[in-house]
C-alpha cells in the first residue's frame, strides 16, 4: 500500500504544469508580447493599404478562401470600432478574437505568475467542435450561391 502511495507522489512530481519552470515563464513571456505587438501592428497598419501584411497564400495560389481569410482586416476593422465590417470580412471574427485573447491573457499570466488561466481552447472537446466548425465554414464560403456568397472575405 505504502509503494503505491510513493509511486504516485513520484509521477506526480515528474508531471510538472507548464509555469513551474522559469524558462516556461520566459517562454510564456515572449509569447504574450509577440501576441501584443502582433496585435498593435495589425491596428496600426492598414492591410488594405499596405504590402508589409501577407495575403493568405491559398486566396493568392487557387481563389478559394481559407477559414482564416480576412482575419488580418478584420481584426484591424475591430480593433478601430468597425464590428460589422469586421464580421464581414470574417464572420468567425468574433470567435477568433475570444481565443487570441485568452491565451494572450494566460500567457502573460504565466509570466507574471507562475500559471496561467484554464485552457478551453486545447482541450480535445473544444479543438474537435472548432475544427468541424472551421472545414465547414471553409467550404460553405467558396460556395458560389447566394446567400453564401456573403462569407466570402
Amino acid at each position: 500500500m505504502e509503494t503505491s502511495m510513493q509511486s504516485n507522489l513520484l509521477m506526480s512530481e515528474d508531471r510538472l504544469e507548464f509555469g513551474s519552470r522559469l524558462s516556461d515563464r520566459v517562454i510564456a513571456g515572449f509569447g504574450s508580447a509577440t501576441l501584443l505587438v502582433g496585435s498593435f501592428v495589425v491596428a496600426y497598419l492598414d492591410p488594405t493599404k499596405t504590402t508589409i501584411l501577407p495575403a493568405c497564400p491559398l486566396l493568392t495560389l487557387t481563389g478559394f478562401a481559407c477559414p482564416g481569410c480576412g482575419l488580418t482586416r478584420g481584426f484591424h476593422s475591430l480593433f478601430h470600432g468597425d464590428l460589422i465590417v469586421a464580421i464581414d470580412f470574417n464572420a468567425l471574427i468574433f470567435v477568433w478574437a475570444a481565443i487570441v485573447g485568452w491565451v494572450t491573457l494566460s500567457l502573460a499570466l504565466v509570466a507574471l505568475r507562475g500559471r496561467g488561466l484554464f485552457m478551453w481552447p486545447t482541450q480535445p472537446r473544444f479543438m474537435t467542435t472548432f475544427a468541424a466548425v472551421l472545414l465547414t465554414f471553409g467550404v460553405l464560403r467558396n460556395i458560389p450561391v447566394w446567400p453564401l456568397t456573403i462569407l466570402f472575405p
